[in-house]
């Protein structure tokens, strides 16, 4: 079954990969050389992935240090981040780790745009065993502020008490955002 898909608005980060660690081709297996990265934003995309140029000497710890311009659709939820291994015996590229990184790490709440994020995320590989770290900033440029689901400025907040009359109610607290918070006391 396709996935439906619609035109959306956008922001644009600036992805920067700077290196990753720990890396193997399987058990006492090191990376030799010919990494790269490859970004995707939009699972549902015909577009083509991003991706860095290839580390030809890092072996299991490559440094790319390049800065990568992306769209990514305001309705992403996660971008993928995949380490591959240029051309093997076989002839196609393989997959050494890959990450989803949540789009929330990066976007919303009280992080202003153009905030350069620093993230180390664990990579996976197909099997779903850890396979090393990929270091990598995010910064979001050309944020839609009027497309982002920016509640503190959507209006006032409501709250509900909590455990009314029994004083050993250990249930779920529901939180406020602080901004909201703050701004009904005028400080």
């Amino acid at each position: 079954m396709e996935k439906a898909c619609f035109s959306s608005p956008s922001c644009t980060l600036e992805i920067t990969i700077i290196s990753a660690e720990g890396l193997s081709m399987g058990p006492n297996r090191p990376v030799g050389k010919n990494t790269f990265v490859t970004i995707q934003t939009d699972p549902c995309s015909q577009q083509v992935e991003t991706f860095t140029k290839v580390d030809k000497q890092g072996g299991c710890f490559p440094a790319w240090n390049e800065k990568l311009v992306i769209t990514m659709p305001m309705h992403a939820k996660f971008i993928t981040l995949e380490v591959n291994c240029k051309a093997t015996a076989n002839g196609r590229d393989k997959l050494i780790g890959a990450a989803q990184v949540p789009v929330s790490d990066f976007v919303g709440g009280l992080t202003p745009s153009n905030y350069l994020h620093f993230l180390s995320y664990r990579l996976r590989n197909l099997h779903g065993e850890k396979n090393g770290i990929i270091n990598f900033s995010v910064k979001v440029k050309g944020l839609l502020e009027n497309h982002c689901l920016s509640y503190v400025s959507k209006g006032a907040w409501t709250g509900f008490p909590m455990a009314v009359g029994d004083s050993n109610y250990r249930g779920v607290v529901n939180g406020v955002p602080a901004a909201v918070w703050y701004s009904s006391y005028n400080l």
